[in-house]
């Protein structure tokens, strides 16, 4: 094998480690993102139930509601940015691993 197969081999193998790592990774902030968004729904409930009990107009009780839970909205929709992000990476290192293989294959025939 020729030190440029062997580093293109090497380089493959760490790359299959990224995806490995990626993939928990994303799977991790997946739960995370569901997580975030059940915390939220269940306050944002909780807030609209408190409004209708306190006799709160129901043309403000939705925006009242979502302004008290703000920081939950936050949180929600930043772990489905991270979520999303994560999954770009994860096909980012992907592509990365198809062009080694694309690269090993030709220098093989070569």
């Amino acid at each position: 094998m020729s030190v440029e197969l062997q580093s293109i081999a090497k380089e493959m193998h760490e790359t299959s480690k990224r995806i490995d790592k990626a993939s928990k990774e994303v799977f991790r902030l997946a739960k995370e993102r569901a997580e975030t968004e059940r915390v939220y729904r269940t306050a944002l409930h909780q807030e609209i139930v408190q409004l209708r009990n306190e006799g709160m107009p129901a043309t403000l009780i939705g925006d009242v509601s979502r302004g008290r839970c703000a920081d939950l909205k936050f949180e929600r929709d930043s772990a489905l940015e991270m979520h999303r992000s994560a999954l770009a990476a994860l096909e980012s290192i992907q592509v990365q691993g198809s062009l080694l293989q694309t690269i090993a294959r030709y220098q093989a025939d070569i």
